[in-house]
């Protein structure tokens, strides 16, 4: 995985509350069993007409030209419903770095972590003052220091992760990578032992 450290970008705002795996991304596309190729998916029926990918539904966000950038900013209770890895896969392959929500699903927030998507939970507060802001705006995120920042207007706030997702996450490891950058630390310990 590629490092995740400063994101520092516009973003997407879909102010919708209690968003499923399921329109993150519909079952009929869980065929595949690598993490390509899922972004073109990604909320796929409110993306297009008739479930016709060459006609795209115009008020849709994702199809709005003025929108875009690094981060998706999220309505309350984002990522319930089943447990689909493919969810975290397709807004990676979309190009998201990071999803802002007042509260994620705790399966969903384990997935995003897992493939180096960055979930940041924030007050509800600080969400309403996001999704006030134009299309223009830019949020800074600070994975080192968990912090998410509006640049324009200075207001910051603090989220959790879990350490070992941090250092995961700021390495660019995933839970592989992480067992081998622990190689030798891990055979002088078994050294001590014999």
């Amino acid at each position: 995985m590629t490092p995740l450290q400063k994101i520092q970008d516009r973003f997407v705002p879909l102010p919708m509350e209690n968003v499923d795996t399921d329109q993150i991304i519909p079952a009929r596309f869980l065929k595949a069993t690598t993490r390509e190729g899922f972004g073109k998916n990604l909320f796929r029926d409110w993306r297009y007409l008739n479930d016709n990918p060459d006609t795209p539904k115009p008020d849709f966000v994702l199809n709005q030209s003025q929108y875009g950038g690094d981060i998706l900013v999220a309505g309350k209770n984002f990522g319930c419903g089943s447990s689909r890895e493919h969810a975290a896969w397709a807004l990676k392959d979309y190009g998201f770095k990071a999803v802002v929500s007042s509260f994620f699903a705790d399966i969903f927030k384990n997935n995003a972590l897992n493939n180096g998507l960055l979930p940041v939970k924030v007050s509800d507060a600080f969400l309403a003052e996001i999704f006030a802001l134009d299309n223009a705006a830019t949020l800074s995120i600070d994975v080192d220091k968990q912090t998410i920042t509006i640049d324009s207007t200075g207001a910051t706030e603090s989220f959790e992760i879990n350490i070992y997702k941090k250092t995961c996450l700021l390495n660019g490891y995933d839970d592989i990578d992480y067992l081998i950058s622990q190689k030798e630390k891990i055979e002088a310990f078994e050294a001590q032992r014999i």
